[in-house]
């Protein structure tokens, strides 16, 4: 069982950045592919990126290549979600989940673990 806690969203302007954090316990972080979700209202959740457990491989969403960076530190059981250039079509709840694999799925069904999620606002 693992649980997971996001944090770092807010109000940011357009243009703006933002990092976001998930902290994980309950477990070995680094067996777990970790991956970041959003969704917003009255559309269904997207995949935003994910990284394998050890960092080496990632992968993003068409929307965030060039703009977003996964990364993880497994030592702080943190996963991060570096976030650059925001517009307002970014605005969303913003959630990170696990999977124990060594596959990287985007289809969130794939994934067992949730966090409850932190919201991104970006104003034009």
């Amino acid at each position: 069982q693992v649980q997971l806690i996001e944090s770092g969203g807010g109000l940011v302007q357009a243009g703006g950045s933002l990092r976001l954090s998930c902290v994980a316990s309950g477990d070995t972080f680094s067996r777990y592919v970790t991956a970041w979700f959003r969704q917003a209202p009255d559309k269904e959740r997207e995949f935003v990126a994910s990284i394998s457990g050890g960092g080496a491989s990632t992968s993003y969403g068409g929307f965030a290549e060039g703009r977003f960076t996964v990364s993880r530190d497994n030592a702080m059981n943190t996963a991060y979600l570096q976030m650059n250039n925001l517009k307002p079509e970014d605005t969303a709840v913003y959630y990170c989940a696990v999977r124990y694999s060594l596959t990287m799925p985007r289809n969130s069904r794939e994934y067992a673990y949730w966090g409850r999620g932190t919201l991104v606002t970006v104003s034009s």
